[in-house]
């Protein structure tokens, strides 16, 4: 493979250190040449490190530009890859000329990087902006940063993400913490608890916000010490707040520093208090030496950091926060050794050099595959439009989407996906994939003249329970589909209830004309269908495709239970219940089932929304007729998050389907309460037979149904049997779409 990359070369702080150390590393795996179109340090630094260096100054563009034409015809390279301004323009120009495929770094905001230079602005800002429109591919150095260039309209399938990486081999300090804190003058006895900072000393760095809120914070933790590492314009400005704030012996003002390795194994908290960040190496430093960090919540930290997970996180310029923050860790050495250990694994599992190499040798590989498809589709149908009910919150339905898109891109990484969404924004944003609003009819009838597979994806949109104009909006984007010329496919389903007749033979009629293949999650499904005399459509039981989600890494689930005040250690009674005609009546009953599983087999109940807007209240309501402790979450995050915590569950109690398909998955015992067939339908279906209607759930009732699913915690025999089942037969989804794909 040969890539040849375009920079001016002129670049200096993070750009200048992720280019050279990636094109360092990728020249002992591919063929790399840098063209600089300036003489200078960075040029000189890049040869010194191995890199092949051409430098072609002047300000000649069109003499620039045939010399790279010729360049690049004659020494054969496959991929133009570029960074920044006079890069993308040059990228842009040779686009059509080469005929190859060109990819850009975006390292910072493109709107912001000729801050207080109108000039520039103006000429290369412009520049820049037009050139990053024409080009193939763009790579975000943080998701903070693909999910801006994703906001701003850019396709999601030609988006790559790739992070600053740095070594994390082990570093032995020169110094050892006693004799750091000597050298830069800072005094801290051995109870301190040491608060650091590298960075510029400048506006967007906002040392000022650290510095409030470690006066605060000291207030009430004596023992707090602060130390800067860094310079800049601000440093009298900030000793001077220091001393306003009656601070200035606890906090030291190291200056510049080289030795950054002494500097974080002396700390005991690393911070970042920045206004604006892509993603900094400050960061993942204070990772690879295992700190426990406080950062603001901005750009890509939120990507490395989870709340109370990897980290804490404040609002940016909120002193008042980042003292919460510091105090919380500064009287808990166990949560500073926690948030610092789930830290490191995380960076360097993630973060690494190595992992940033590979993933741009992923990212050249997948570029050239995109190629070659282009020239061999030669304008034919591509890709699959996915439609169901999503983007409305309910954690179930998006677990659902996550699913279908992960098999999908597990059958042809490179398969544009395109999702019908009622927040086609956060759509975008979450799955990286294009979406049109729901009801933009003329849209999405565009895409589906263009597209090779329609799917019908997931959970009950076959019904007229809550809705019949939805039941009718379904049969007709099926239809549309069908007449578009698209395979169409229904996956992992379920079928009813439809209880209307008119309704029953219209939807009989379309699946029948319209649908090349269903797959069902349960056996009732597959008797609907034979009862509505479907029979056209190649039909396969196969299962919810939410069971292929794994669950969130240990760790990340002790995290999140600790910042909600739960002890990861100890054993609780899941209850996922929701509003329906009757439930009201039927609180008390479960408030009574909780405080029973508590007394009894002092399981702690813990309620958890699969639909946070209906969900926490039905919880609240329940919880009134409570005497036990318990804790109702407002949230569960990620479908990764949601899983692992169903699976700290000992028991899960769930009126949801998906709380039950979450639990079940991780072999958690279920007792189902019905207030739909498909819930008993489920059950059944994977041979568990703890279920009663919620018409006729009693106190008695619940409690028996709670000792029965007791009895079987730990007997994996009962629990794995139908786990595996369900694994098994769910990837019937994905080969019954991949035979669609491929007609």
């Amino acid at each position: 493979m040969k890539v040849i990359h375009l920079i001016s070369g002129g670049d200096s702080g993070g750009a200048k250190t992720h280019v050279h150390s990636l094109l360092q590393n990728l020249t002992h795996t591919i063929d790399v040449t840098m063209v600089c179109f300036m003489e200078g340090p960075f040029a000189q630094e890049a040869r010194e490190l191995g890199i092949r260096t051409v430098v072609l100054p002047g300000r000649n563009l069109p003499r620039t530009y045939r010399t790279l034409r010729r360049m690049i015809r004659e020494e054969g390279y496959q991929i133009i890859h570029c960074h920044g301004a006079r890069g993308n323009l040059m990228g842009a120009l040779l686009r059509r000329a080469t005929g190859l495929p060109v990819v850009t770094t975006v390292h910072s905001d493109y709107r912001l990087d000729y801050l207080g230079r109108p000039f520039s602005r103006l000429s290369y800002g412009t520049i820049n902006t037009v050139a990053l429109r024409l080009l193939d591919y763009r790579i975000g150095v943080s998701d903070a940063m693909t999910d801006l260039l994703i906001s701003r309209g850019f396709d999601p399938d030609r988006l790559f993400t790739i992070y600053n990486g740095i070594d994390f081999t082990p570093r032995t300090p020169a110094l050892s913490r006693e004799a750091y804190f000597r050298s830069v003058g800072l005094e801290a006895g051995g109870d301190s608890v040491v608060v650091g900072i590298a960075a510029r000393l400048n506006p967007v760095k906002d040392i000022g916000t650290l510095i409030r809120g470690f006066a605060i914070a000291h207030k009430s933790c004596p023992n707090l010490r602060l130390l800067i590492a860094g310079d800049g314009e601000q440093m009298d400005m900030l000793k001077g707040l220091a001393r306003e704030l009656g601070v200035e012996g606890q906090v030291c003002f190291a200056g510049w520093i080289t030795d950054t390795d002494s500097f974080y194994h002396a700390i005991d908290i690393n911070t970042l208090t920045s206004l604006s960040e892509t993603f900094p190496y400050s960061l993942t430093e204070g990772a690879r030496a295992a700190l426990p960090t406080v950062a603001s919540r901005v750009g890509g930290v939120p990507y490395l950091i989870e709340h109370g997970v990897h980290g804490l996180l404040f609002e940016a310029g909120d002193a008042e926060g980042l003292a919460r923050c510091l105090t919380s860790l500064a009287g808990d050495p166990t949560l500073r050794e926690h948030l610092g250990q789930r830290l490191y694994q995380r960076a360097r599992a993630d973060f690494s050099l190595e992992s940033t190499l590979e993933r741009q040798l992923d990212i050249y590989r997948a570029i050239l595959r995109r190629q070659e498809r282009k020239k061999n589709l030669k304008g034919r149908r591509d890709g699959a439009l996915v439609c169901g009910a999503y983007g409305r919150g309910n954690a179930g339905d998006d677990a659902i989407l996550e699913a279908i898109v992960t098999e999908l891109r597990r059958i042809d990484p490179d398969l544009p996906i395109w999702v019908l969404s009622r927040n086609p924004d956060d759509t975008r944003l979450t799955y990286r994939v294009n979406s049109i609003y729901t009801f933009a009819i003329p849209r999405f009838l565009r895409r589906m003249g263009k597209t090779r597979l329609y799917i019908n994806g997931g959970g009950s949109l076959m019904q007229d329970v809550t809705s019949h104009r939805s039941l009718w909006f379904y049969l007709f984007t099926i239809s549309a589909a069908k007449r578009l010329g698209c395979q169409v496919m229904m996956y992992g389903c379920g079928i009813g209830p439809i209880h209307s007749e008119a309704n029953r033979r219209r939807a009989a009629r379309v699946l029948q004309r319209s649908v090349d293949a269903i797959t069902l999650r349960d056996t009732h499904s597959k008797e609907e269908l034979e009862d509505m005399g479907v029979t056209r459509p190649e039909i396969v039981l196969s299962a919810d495709p939410t069971v292929i989600l794994p669950a969130a890494p240990e760790p990340v689930v002790d995290g999140l239970l600790e910042s909600q005040g739960i002890d990861p250690r100890g054993r609780y009674i899941g209850f996922a219940l929701r509003p329906w005609p009757g439930f009201e009546e039927k609180a008390r009953v479960f408030g009574a089932a909780a405080d029973y599983a508590y007394e009894k087999y002092g399981l702690t109940p813990v309620f958890l929304p699969i639909e946070r807007r209906l969900d926490v209240g039905a919880a609240r309501l329940a919880a009134r007729h409570m005497r036990a402790p318990h804790y109702i979450l407002e949230r569960t995050g990620s479908s990764d998050h949601t899983i692992g915590l169903f699976a700290r569950m000992q028991v899960v109690v769930s009126m949801r389907l998906h709380a039950l398909v979450f639990a079940a998955g991780q072999g958690v015992p279920l007792v189902g309460v019905v207030y739909d067939q498909k819930i008993s339908s489920f059950l059944s279906y994977i041979g568990q037979d703890l279920y009663t209607d919620l018409g006729a759930v009693t106190e008695e009732a619940l409690r028996a149904h709670i000792d029965a699913a007791c009895a079987r915690i730990g007997d994996e025999a009962f629990l794995s049997g139908g786990v595996e089942r369900l694994r098994q037969v769910e990837e019937r989804n994905s080969e019954t779409a991949r035979a669609l794909l491929e007609r």
